[in-house]
């Protein structure tokens, strides 16, 4: 029965993975589809407007994903200490992001299709952030300690793990992105709030997502 609801719930989520548009197939694959898509700015009216876009869920199994996972891959090698991206950030509003696993061994750059935080720990970090979109930007953010994750893979599987410390904080960030939630709003959001501080950073104030 547990195996029937688990295929019946990737089924669902097939139907809801709406395909790729012209446009987006246009963008995945232009060019070198072995070399990395630029990374969108904030600077720039057009992808800014993408950048603050929700993102819709992904088929996984559709040729152009693997290779918008790749070149995504590619983009964030390419820059200067990123450990994670989101697919907005290369100008697809498509739920796929890369998060650096500073929990594993080896420190694995790993990818995440459709991913969703089904819970978050009360219990806050407070450390900082910058963003591969949002140049010369650095702050101070809350984020949950711990959350639980579901994703699926490149061959529809699907999985559930909890994180912690910073890869939980790089989690969160991303998964932003794909709400089209930035930084620099959420700094202005956040002004009014209070929380309960906990360092559980481990890396510096360059870290960029």
């Amino acid at each position: 029965m547990k195996k029937i609801s688990i295929l019946f719930v990737l089924f669902i989520g097939f139907i809801n993975a709406q395909k790729f548009t012209k446009s987006e197939i246009s963008l995945i694959n232009q060019g070198n589809i072995n070399s990395a898509l630029p990374i969108y700015q904030t600077t720039d009216e057009h992808q800014h407007k993408t950048l603050l876009s929700l993102s819709t869920e992904i088929d996984p199994l559709d040729k152009n994903t693997a290779i918008l996972v790749k070149r995504m891959k590619e983009s964030l090698l390419s820059t200067d200490g990123g450990v994670g991206i989101a697919a907005p950030q290369v100008g697809i509003n498509r739920k796929v992001i890369w998060v650096q696993r500073f929990d594993k061994e080896g420190e694995p750059l790993e990818y995440f299709l459709n991913p969703v935080i089904t819970w978050r720990s009360e219990l806050q970090n407070l450390g900082p952030e910058g963003d591969l979109s949002i140049p010369e930007f650095r702050d101070q953010f809350y984020r949950s300690k711990v959350i639980q994750l579901e994703y699926v893979d490149l061959k529809g599987q699907k999985f559930s793990e909890m994180v912690e410390g910073f890869t939980a904080v790089i989690f969160q960030h991303e998964i932003d992105h794909l709400f089209g939630i930035l930084i620099s709003d959420k700094k202005k959001k956040e002004e009014n709030d209070s929380y309960q501080p906990v360092d559980a950073f481990k890396k510096s104030d360059s870290v960029r997502r």
